[in-house]
This record gives structure tokens, sequence and C-alpha cells, in this order.
């Protein structure tokens, strides 16, 4: 299967962002991809929260999700948008980072919202409070596909390896993992955590990523470490995009999946046990 990892520096104008995914995946296709993944937050990436409430909208109105939509259906292919900023009808006002998984129908076949929120103090001058603006999700997401059952996950999501070892019990073979990973972050820890997803649950680990220095009308602008990456579920690098926006294309196997929980059956040695107090 034709696989590619859209690699995008989004800003904080969604009109802008959707003409960059669109190109980057009609590119995709182009080059025979019948699978195409884009980053986290590929509408929108700002810092400014009067920002996100002038221009995003809701699920029902983004006209993001509907272009891109239009465009798995035009191109005929399986299109996971990594997630889309998005208005909610919360009381307290707070967004949901949500991710899509659309088919070549253009209907959406599955969505997930972020379940951990990237509330932590990478140092003085790097600091973030994703709940402040966003609402966590509660659900774990699984969606069935002709070439493979995906487990869906957001960004900082990554560091919880529970969530990834329940989606693999539960039978996922794909794990898809959209980020925009700060750059601190990501040198230290990107590609350390996504080998180990994949060996610790023989899955394919799929993370379309953001990258660079995201222009920004309002606020702190932000940057991202980029490497967007296709590891194997043996835990081999397939694929890393290095740091330019573009298209990277792998081949997924499905027999992977089951050759390596073959060699390594782990999922099947849970065991119960007490402690500690």
């Amino acid at each position: 299967m034709r696989t590619a990892l859209i690699q995008m520096t989004s800003s904080d104008d969604p009109a802008a962002n959707l003409e960059q995914a669109r190109t980057l995946i009609r590119r995709a296709a182009s080059e025979g991809a019948a699978f195409a993944l884009t980053p986290e937050v590929t509408n929108c990436v700002s810092s400014s929260r009067s920002h996100q409430r002038a221009v995003l909208r809701s699920e029902t109105d983004d006209p993001t999700l509907a272009a891109l939509r239009d465009e798995a259906a035009r191109l005929g292919i399986w299109l996971l948008i990594g997630s889309l900023a998005l208005r909610t009808e919360d009381a307290d006002g707070r967004f949901a980072n949500r991710s899509f998984l659309i088919g070549p129908d253009g209907a959406v076949h599955a969505r997930y919202d972020k379940i951990h929120m990237f509330d932590v103090n990478v140092s003085e001058a790097e600091t973030y409070r994703e709940s402040d603006g966003f609402r966590p999700g509660n659900r774990a997401v699984l969606a069935p596909t002709p070439f493979g059952t995906i487990g869906m996950t957001v960004c900082y999501d990554l560091r919880f390896a529970g969530l990834f070892r329940r989606l693999a019990r539960a039978g996922a073979e794909i794990l898809t993992v959209p980020a925009a990973f700060s750059p601190v972050t990501g040198a230290a820890h990107w590609e350390t955590l996504l080998r180990a997803r994949a060996i610790e649950t023989g899955a394919w680990v799929l993370a379309p990523a953001q990258t660079g220095s995201h222009p920004a009308t309002q606020g702190r602008m932000r940057s991202t470490w980029g490497h967007s990456m296709a590891v194997a579920p043996w835990g081999e690098i397939v694929a890393d995009a290095g740091t330019e926006p573009g298209v990277t294309l792998i081949d997924l196997e499905r027999d992977a999946v089951a050759r390596a929980r073959h060699r390594i059956p782990s999922l099947d040695h849970d065991r119960e046990f007490e402690g500690p107090a």
C-alpha cells in the first residue's frame, strides 16, 4: 500500500494552510499514494486564543474538513487529516483537537479527539498549556480499513504507552501519530518514542509532522521539529522526512505486523500482578 506522509509548515491562516495541504495531497496521489496523512493542527498553528476564536469553525462548518473530504473523494484515496483545531459547544469555550480518517468515498470513517493535553514547562522560555484552550478527549478509537486496522492518536499521546498497547490489543495494526512536536523534545525523544511504540505493539507507526517556524499574525510564533517518520513493526525507521515541508512515500506492508508479532508475541503475555502498595 503506497502511503504518503505529508509534512507541513502551517501558519495561523486556515485558508493558506488548506491550499498547502491540498497541493501536497495532490502531489502524493500523483506519485501513487492510496493513503495520505497530514500533521496535527493542519488547519491552524496559533498560540493566540483570541485569534483561534476568530478563525476556527465547528466540525459541521469547517471549510478545511469539507474541502479535504472532497479532495479524498476526487482522488479516490484514504486520507488521515492528522488533526483540525475546531470550535465546540463546551460551556468553557475550549476547542477540540480532532483527527479524522476520510475514505475514498469522501465520508468521515472515524474521528478521534486528542486525549492527553500538552501542559509542560520545557524551559523557562518554552511553556505550553494546551488544556487552557483545548478540551481533552476521553475515548480511544479504532478504524478498520481494507489495508489494516488503524489506531488513532495525536502528538503528546505518544508518551502514554498504555494507550498504544490498548489499541494494539484491540486489533490496531497501524498507529497514527500526527504531531507538532517542539524542537527541544523532538530532538531528545521523538525518534526513540516512535520506535518504542512500534516495538512494543508490533504495529506500523506513521507520524506526519509539522516542521519549521510557523508564521503568526498574532501571538508567539511557534517552531516545530519536523522529521515525519514511518516505523515498521520490528522497529526499523523506514522513512524520516527531515525538516522541509513535502511528501515522503513508503510502502505499507500489512504482513510485517503478523511477522513481528509472531516473533515476539508480547501482546499475548500480559499478566495480572500485585503492588506497588
